[in-house]
């Protein structure tokens, strides 16, 4: 019996010997990140979120126009930012992001200003310190009326009193029909559109 069971433990040991895999390997140790180091380098991160817009109401004209200088990064069509001031493009509107047109408003003012030192003269402040100012490059050329006359911008004469209108290209305020509902006091026509957004994307799901 004693030399029985001597045999079977060594063909036991045998077997365990000959065949691959029989014996688990540790499993090697798996790196796992610091939790609180992603965190802060997350809390570092840039926003791409875009600044609030600039108010008219309860806003304050500068007598004395104040001199911003520097090279603009750009919001959108009608809005840049310079020295950590956002700028309102002084007399016009031009289409948000979102709308008809506003990217491409956007990229065209990003091509004007690439390269070139904005000059601008604040005329307005509003109570969070966001401002309005006619921005000028080096050459002398008018940002406000550089846009217009692309027809990516149309003139607001409640603000500009209309020296930019006879600049507008025939078909402006029909491409940026948006833009030309605000200034009509039309904010339903903005009200249907976004709802017509979101319902196009919830279709798409």
């Amino acid at each position: 019996m004693e030399g029985l069971v001597i045999f079977i433990g060594i063909c036991v040991l045998a077997y365990l010997m000959i065949k691959p895999g029989a014996r688990r390997r540790p499993k090697p140790p798996q790196f796992r990140p610091n939790p609180s180091y992603r965190k802060s380098q997350r809390s570092h991160a840039p926003s791409r979120k875009p600044p609030p817009p600039f108010r008219a109401e309860g806003a304050t004209h500068l007598d004395k126009p104040k001199v911003i200088e520097g090279r603009a990064r750009i919001v959108d069509g009608d809005t840049i930012v310079i020295n950590k001031t956002q700028i309102r493009l002084f007399g016009i509107d031009a289409p948000e992001i979102d709308h008809p047109y506003g990217q491409k408003a956007k990229w065209a003012l990003v091509s004007l200003c690439k390269g070139h030192t904005v000059r601008t003269e604040v005329t307005d402040v509003d109570t969070y310190g966001r401002t309005v100012g006619k921005c000028y490059l080096a050459d002398g050329r008018d940002l406000s009326a550089e846009m217009v006359k692309m027809g990516l911008a149309i003139d607001w004469p409640k603000f500009s009193g209309g020296v930019y209108r006879s600049m507008e290209t025939d078909d402006a305020r029909k491409k940026l029909w948006l833009a030309d509902a605000r200034q009509k006091g039309r904010m339903h026509v903005w009200e249907q559109f976004d709802y017509d957004q979101y319902r196009a994307k919830q279709s798409k799901k």
